[in-house]
């Protein structure tokens, strides 16, 4: 524990009691005290995996003012904002890349709220504190990932280099029916989910959703047969433990979703989500039998159903993936916020990202061109949010 003027680093997020942590939080699951201490009690976050907690805080009079999920990190895996060329450099030139400072959800790419805080002034004051730590320790840099629009100001005004990114999320514009959906496509994109919707029922599927209550633990045990072989597919590892999935379903079965895939009663495949009032956000997906167009059945069609039916606003489809575009998921900008110690490689990196930002204006810019919905349908989601921030940069 380090302790300065009302500022704790603690060295787990249970140090902190659940209710003070929560009253800060932004609503998502994913930085809610119980998401954060799983991580930590399973171990898929830990000095076994490269994720060693020091989560920040700050107290005014023995309450809970601003707080950050703040790790030490020996790599660059579960993080989705990519710096591995940026460890290169480090590491050509004789220098440590590692540690470095990340503020982050681990092995979630769902953008949020990062600085969690009372007011403003709470806020700033914990980024500022941070800041000054990662100063202290000499290690090379501190990275912010995925916060919310309304965090870009204060992370400019303290000096830290912004990032652009992009992913693809679909709105919901008022949807009775997934039918109302397909009508507001294009004839051409409209056709091809039917298409790909009909290939799948071909293959005899029923499906159930599950929230984490009702799943039961031989619907756990299947799932993670199913998460664990789309990682051995791709040749890597699973980040996260069959407990942990356990445990979440019983510490917050709200937040927490379950699509089973099943033929003649037998499971046949299975999708992870997450969910809040607001929003559903695609996570991880399995099967035991590879069938055509069965991943966008459930991970993208299904999905977007569930949406409709409980009058969520927004369906997060996760990190990258282009393909989404075609199945009414729109493109919207994402950041991340960055601070290199080294005064040099500062300077490279800033005129990396400017680049990098032009790139992904000129893509942004494609990609509404390639909107899958009809001229009158058309919306802009990556707009509202990323507007204001490129005004500020302008």
């Amino acid at each position: 524990m380090i302790q300065r003027n009302g500022f704790l680093l603690l060295d787990a997020i249970a140090e902190v009691p659940a209710a003070a942590w929560d009253a800060l939080h932004d609503g998502q699951p994913c930085t809610r005290h119980a998401f954060l201490e799983l991580l930590e009690r399973s171990g898929c976050v830990g000095p076994r995996t490269g994720w060693l907690p020091h989560h920040a805080t700050l107290w005014r009079n023995g309450t809970l003012v601003a707080a950050m999920p703040l790790y030490e990190k020996h790599h660059s895996f579960g993080e989705y904002v990519f710096d591995w060329a940026w460890a290169e450099a480090y590491e050509r030139a004789g220098l440590d890349y590692y540690p470095k400072w990340v503020a982050a959800i681990p092995f979630t790419p769902v953008p949020g709220a990062r600085l969690l805080a009372a007011d403003g002034d709470a806020r700033r004051r914990l980024l500022d504190e941070v800041l000054a730590l990662a100063a202290r320790t000499g290690w090379s840099s501190f990275h912010l990932l995925l916060p919310r629009v309304e965090e870009t100001s204060v992370l400019v005004d303290a000096g830290l280099m912004l990032r652009r990114g992009v992913q693809f999320h679909w709105e919901n514009r008022g949807y009775g029916v997934f039918a109302d959906f397909l009508a507001a496509l294009n004839h051409a994109k409209r056709k091809k989910i039917r298409q790909e919707r009909s290939r799948a029922g071909a293959h005899g599927l029923t499906t159930r959703w599950l929230d984490g209550g009702e799943a039961m633990p031989a619907d756990w045990r299947f799932f993670y047969r199913c998460y664990a072989r789309t990682y051995a597919l791709h040749r890597s590892t699973p980040y996260l433990s069959e407990d942990f999935f356990v445990e979440l379903a019983r510490n917050i079965p709200e937040a927490v979703r379950l699509l089973i895939a099943e033929r003649d009663g037998l499971p046949v495949a299975a999708a992870f989500f997450l969910c809040d009032r607001e929003a559903l956000y695609g996570r991880y997906w399995g099967a035991q039998e590879d069938l055509p167009f069965l991943h966008f059945e459930l991970c993208y069609y299904q999905a977007i159903e569930y949406c409709i039916a409980q009058g969520l606003q927004r369906f997060e489809g996760g990190a990258q993936g282009e393909h989404k575009l075609s199945r009414g998921l729109l493109p919207v900008e994402t950041c991340s916020a960055h601070w290199i110690a080294d005064a040099r490689f500062r300077d490279a990196v800033d005129r990396y990202l400017a680049r990098e930002r032009d790139g992904i204006g000129f893509y942004l810019d494609e990609l509404e061109e390639r909107s899958p919905f009809r001229a009158t349908s058309r919306s802009a989601p990556h707009s509202a949010r990323g507007a204001q921030d490129r005004e500020r940069e302008e």
